[in-house]
Order: structure tokens, then sequence, then C-alpha cells
């Protein structure tokens, strides 16, 4: 046999009586954690009212997870949920979708700045994107540790072997192996990792929140971007994806790749917001 990765994490991180942690939600949780003292140190830096950013941890975690659960009912399955509509409500049962997270933030930020900031969604997203790709990568060692969302077969030497039959398995069977497959999860984490240090370099080296959008056009042209050419190597998250010329994920990430060409075509078109005032004295 190849020289492949038998992968057989558990999922749970730590199961206490009826109360079970599993890698996942704390992966999402630490990913926040760490995205909030980075949004933090931005606050600082630009000192901006400090009760903003609470609110807007309260606004993207509300959007982000309503967001994502939603885009999965509705993207992927939306028959079973529409005819099963508290089904949707399951969400410890699993099922995120990234692309509708992202649009759940989206109509979060729009209320965050229309109520709280009264500055502009750019603005906003300027910053909050900035940690954004740390935390989708740590979602993804999440799903890596579900054994879920990998790729095609592979007879690469870093192919792993996930194990198809989770919940039969933690009960006591025997694991039932897929065949070595691409790690789409780690491949895309990697991506994510690029984009994240990449925005963190934009914004803490050249200054680029100062050119509204700047940062947030490149953010959605990496992560979609990288989204689109890993979707070639993942397999199909449902059957009615099997007829089509592209997948839903390279469906839903196109409108994202091409806003954030105009964003960052926008952004270097202007000057930026500081010269602007300096010019207007």
């Amino acid at each position: 046999m190849l020289n492949v990765i038998t992968w057989t994490a558990d999922p749970e991180f730590l199961h206490l009586g009826p109360l079970s942690i599993r890698w996942y939600g704390l992966a999402f949780a630490l990913g926040f954690a760490i995205g909030y003292m980075i949004v933090a140190r931005m606050w600082k830096n630009e000192k901006l009212p400090p009760e903003w950013i609470d609110s807007l941890l309260i606004y993207t975690v509300l959007g982000t997870v309503i967001g994502a659960r939603l885009g999965h009912c509705l993207f992927y399955d939306p028959g079973y949920y529409l005819s099963h509509p508290l089904d949707i409500l399951k969400i410890w049962e699993g099922g995120l979708a990234s692309h509708g997270g992202t649009l759940g933030i989206v109509i979060a930020i729009y209320f965050y700045s229309k109520r709280v900031t009264h500055k502009s969604m750019l603005w906003t997203f300027d910053k909050l994107v900035v940690p954004t790709g740390l935390v989708a990568a740590f979602i993804r060692f999440g799903n890596l540790m579900n054994h879920e969302i990998y790729g095609h077969p592979t007879d690469s030497p870093w192919g792993f072997r996930f194990i198809q039959n989770l919940h039969a398995w933690k009960n006591g069977a025997e694991p039932v192996f897929s065949a070595p497959s691409h790690p789409t999860q780690l491949y895309e984490a990697a991506c994510y990792l690029l984009t994240f240090v990449l925005c963190m370099w934009l914004y803490f080296k050249k200054e680029a929140y100062k050119k509204a959008g700047l940062i947030f056009g490149i953010f959605l042209i990496c992560i979609f971007g990288s989204r689109f050419f890993i979707e070639l190597l993942k397999n199909n998250q449902e059957d009615f994806e099997a007829n089509m010329f592209l997948n839903m994920g390279q469906l839903l990430s196109i409108p994202f790749v091409l806003a954030g060409i105009y964003f960052v075509w926008k952004a270097l078109k202007k000057k930026d917001v500081y010269e602007v005032k300096r010019n207007s004295k």
C-alpha cells in the first residue's frame, strides 16, 4: 500500500457525561477569540471607541453562525429543510456553509454600520477581514478532525484515509476507511493562513486600510479564488452536483471573486481617505 496517512483522530476533544466538546467547536471558538484580540489591537492602533468592538463581536458571531447554517440548508439541501424547517435549528448535527457565513456577515455588518458606527461598510470590512483568514483556517482544521469535506482519491504520498463510519466507529465498530484522498481541508487552511498573513501585512505595515475597500477586495480574491480551484479536487457535498459543470462551491465563489476585483480596482483609483482629509483642510 502507498505510504499514506491513516487518519483516526477523534472528533471529540473532551467528553464529560452528557457534555461533549468537539474539535470543530473548539477551533471555531478559538479562532474568534484570537480574531477578537487582533481586531482589538487594530482598534487601539486607530484610537477607536472601545464599545464599538464589543458590538462588532456580537454582530459578527450571529451573522456567521446564522448565515453559515442557512447557507448549508438552502444552498445544498433546500428540499429537505424547507419540508423540515425545525431541523434548520439542529446546528449540533453539523452543516455549515462558508459562503452562507460570508453573506450572513455582510448582512450583519450592514446593520452594525447603520446602528453603531455610522460609517461605511467598507470601513468595517477592511478591519474585520484581517483576522478572518485565520478563523477560516481554524474551521478547516475542525473539518479535518471531523473527517469531512475531503477530496478525490489520490496516489500522492500525502493522501489521507478518512473514517467513513464515524458514528458506528465511536460506538465500537471497526473503522471503514476511504481510499487515500486529497486532504483538501489542509489545502484550504494553508491558503487561508497565507491570506491572513497578507492582510496583516497590508494593514499594519502598508496601512492599506487608508484606501477604503482595498484589504477587503484582496481578501475576497484570495479566499474565494483559492476555494474555486481547490473545489476541483474536492468531493461533491450533495448528489445533485454530480451533473454540474461547476459545483455549488465554485458557483458561489465566482461572485465574491468578481466583487473583490471591483473593490481593489475602485480602491486603487481613489486617493486614500487620510490624504483627502489633509487636502481639504
